[in-house]
């Protein structure tokens, strides 16, 4: 008799949930810069619900503004384009040569101040997605909340590209990244 053991159903299942560890390993983001804490959900280029835990340590706080401590709504729209990266750079194997871009924000509206000790929930909706080769581009709507009160919404929209665009050399080793290819 031949023993074997069963398989992991969950080993092939995609993760639906992500901890900070998990984040560190998709986004390229850190510290101070890195604005979300985990993911609570993710369905494959649908949707993605991150927290964002706002402490006093934040180092835009010092300045923003003194005696009155609101995180600026400019960081509240870049947590929810990370919430979207991590989403969309799942979908990338080769994410390490990869970086996420802004290409347009629109409709942002800031609707309360968001203090230290509240906790940030992002709600981003993909709106659309076009994936050609050596390039993803997509849209997508966010929602923040604090207790369940909207307190800011964007959409956005981000392309991935090469990693080595912009770095000072094209693709045939001279020249700018970013020119045309």
């Amino acid at each position: 008799m031949i023993e074997s053991t069963p398989p992991d159903p969950d080993a092939a299942a995609p993760k639906t949930a992500l901890d900070i560890h998990d984040i560190l390993k998709i986004l390229p983001h850190r510290y101070p810069f890195l604005l979300i804490d985990r993911v609570l959900e993710l369905q494959r280029k649908e949707r993605i619900v991150a927290i964002k835990n706002v402490t006093i340590n934040e180092p835009f706080f010092n300045g923003h503004f003194p005696g009155l401590p609101i995180m600026p709504g400019v960081l509240i729209v870049e947590a929810i384009a990370q919430a979207g990266g991590a989403l969309l750079l799942t979908e990338v194997e080769d994410r390490a040569n990869k970086v996420m871009v802004f290409t347009g924000i629109e409709r942002a509206k800031f609707r309360r101040p968001v203090s230290p000790g509240d906790q940030l929930r992002i709600e981003v909706e993909v709106k659309g997605w076009r994936a050609i080769p050596r390039m993803i581009a997509a849209k997508m709507h966010g929602v923040a909340y604090v207790a369940g009160k909207r307190v800011a919404e964007a959409t956005v929209s981000c392309q991935l590209i090469d990693s080595s665009r912009g770095r000072g050399e094209g693709p045939d080793g001279t020249g700018d990244g970013l020119a045309a290819e």
